[in-house]
This record gives structure tokens, C-alpha cells and sequence, in this order.
């Protein structure tokens, strides 16, 4: 049998773009216990069905598996740290998340976009994972546009909606690598790494396209900024992304995040984002900006 890599085929799986989900129950004690889960389906209408998966890894497994009733919380868009908490946070989760209790006294949290109380109608192991289907006993819907995963990286499909209809001329990538960022010298000036010929829906995927082009190997998360600067007359959208600190590619250079307000850049609109970008930093709460150059509006990701 033709053995397969297991980290091209999660970065296979990981190209399915999905929502993101927070599954809760009770422990024996009567303790909540989540995880965070993108493999999440619905199953039938009738009887009304729907499924998750919990992994083996997980601490609660067994708790998941033996649960009578549990429930599903698909996340809204800017709930990123809810995600974040219920996927990696070794203590106490539900003391840094709003959540109330609902039918069974299951843990829902607050502010999900559609909420799901279920009885364990069957758990199927399978490999490295079980199947936990749920029969749905009530259930909530609130207006909205839920959180997006792919490819490792979350999005925000009504956030991008909105910037889209702008239709952006130029998009770029404040790039960071523990606490320098990759800047690109334009003109005698600086500016984060940029790419021209982006269109409405596409910035995303022409971004990804133009760094690689440069040999830049970044994850793209999500959107920062965006606005229109009366200066170039041109309307610019940046991303948030990562990457491993390499040697920079030609005419760039690493620069310290502390060092970021004090440089001179193309247009005092790129000067207002880096040092906002430099402040929100210090604490890692970031916030997307849609607006002009000197005014706009602020929308948390919490």
C-alpha cells in the first residue's frame, strides 16, 4: 500500500475552506469541558442530525465520547480568540469566555452565531478520531457571518465582503517574524510589501500569488486595514501574516515593530497604520481599520 505524507495530506484537508466551531459538555464532575472544531457537518433534516469529530489527542476524549448530550457553537466572525482559547489554552477556558448554560445545563457561548443542544445519538471511532453525531433538541440562529478557516489561517467573509466592494486598487502584507516586520523600500521611503493589479473578491489569492513571486513564503490571516488615500488617489487593503525570519528578499528589510513609528513612509496613511500597528503589538489585540487615510472606523476581531 502507497504510503501518503501526513503533512501534505492535512494541508490537503486544510484547503476545504470552513466554519469554526466550539463543541462543550459536561465532565463527570459536572465540570465544562471544549475544543475547538472545523469538522463539523450537518446530517439530516429528519430525524435532525449533525456531526463532529473529536480527536484523540484531545484531553477531553473521553469525555466526548462517553457524553450523553453536548453541544455545538458555531463562532462568529471576530471570535478568533474564542477559537484560540478552546484550541490551545491549558487552563481554565471557560473563565476567559462569555457562555451561559442552556438545555441539560450545556455550556453555550456567548455571542455564536448558531448554537446547538444535542443528545448523542451515536459515536462511530474512526482512525485517529471519533464521529460524534448529535440529535438536535434546540437550537438558536442569530443574523451574522460566521468565522472562516482555511489553509491554516482564519477569515472573515463579511469583513472582506465590505473591503471588496471598495474594489481595492493595491494590497499588501505587514509581515511579521517575532518582533521585526519585512518592509519594502518604494522611493526613498518604506511601505509593507505590496502587490498591484488586485480585484474586487481576488485580493486574498493575488496577494499569496505576488509573494510567493518574490520568494516570500508568509500565511496570510486576516484583513488589517483598509482605506483610500486622497494623496495617490489609490485605495489600499493589508493583511495581517506570519512567516519564518529568512534572509530578505532584494529591496527589503527586516525592521524592529518597536522602530516602526519613527521611519518615513510612502503616504502618512501607511505612517498611521504601522504605528497604530506597532501599539496594538504591544498587547496582540489587533483591529481591522475601513476608513480614509485620516479617518475611519475601528472593528475589534474579539
Amino acid at each position: 500500500m502507497t504510503m501518503l505524507d501526513p503533512r501534505a495530506l492535512r494541508d490537503a484537508f486544510g484547503s476545504f475552506m470552513t466554519g469554526v466551531t466550539v463543541v462543550t459538555t459536561r465532565d463527570a464532575t459536572g465540570a465544562p469541558v471544549g475544543f475547538t472544531a472545523n469538522s463539523f457537518s450537518s446530517v439530516s433534516l429528519d430525524p435532525p442530525l449533525l456531526l463532529v469529530c473529536p480527536g484523540k489527542f484531545l484531553s477531553s476524549y473521553e469525555v466526548f465520547t462517553n457524553c450523553r448530550h453536548f453541544a455545538v457553537n458555531i463562532l462568529a466572525e471576530g471570535q478568533q480568540d474564542v477559537s484560540n482559547t478552546f484550541a490551545g489554552y491549558k487552563g481554565d477556558r471557560f473563565a476567559k469566555v462569555a457562555h451561559r448554560n442552556g438545555l441539560h445545563n450545556l455550556p453555550l457561548i456567548d455571542g455564536a452565531l448558531a448554537q446547538f443542544c444535542c443528545e448523542t445519538h451515536q459515536a462511530v471511532p474512526a482512525g485517529d478520531h471519533t464521529v460524534l453525531m448529535g440529535r438536535v433538541l434546540e437550537f438558536s440562529h442569530a443574523a451574522g457571518d460566521g468565522l472562516g478557516y482555511v489553509s491554516g489561517s482564519y477569515f472573515s467573509l463579511g469583513l472582506e465582503r465590505e473591503i471588496d466592494s471598495k474594489v481595492p486598487t493595491l494590497c499588501g502584507a505587514i509581515i511579521v517574524s517575532g518582533d521585526k516586520v519585512l518592509l519594502e523600500h518604494h522611493d526613498g521611503h518604506l511601505r509593507p510589501v505590496q502587490v498591484a493589479g488586485a480585484e474586487p473578491g481576488g485580493q486574498r489569492n493575488r496577494l499569496a500569488q505576488g509573494l510567493a513571486e518574490r520568494g516570500i513564503q508568509a500565511r496570510i490571516d486576516q484583513v488589517y486595514s483598509a482605506f483610500n488615500d486622497v494623496d495617490t488617489k489609490l485605495h489600499y487593503t493589508f493583511f495581517l501574516a506570519s512567516a519564518e525570519q529568512a534572509a530578505p528578499p532584494e529591496n527589503t528589510r527586516w525592521v524592529a515593530v518597536e522602530d516602526l513609528p519613527n521611519l518615513t513612509y510612502v503616504t502618512p496613511g501607511i505612517h498611521h497604520m504601522m504605528t497604530r500597528f506597532a501599539r496594538e503589538a504591544q498587547t496582540g489585540d489587533f483591529a481591522l481599520y475601513l476608513g480614509d487615510a485620516e479617518r475611519g472606523d475601528i472593528h475589534s476581531f474579539r
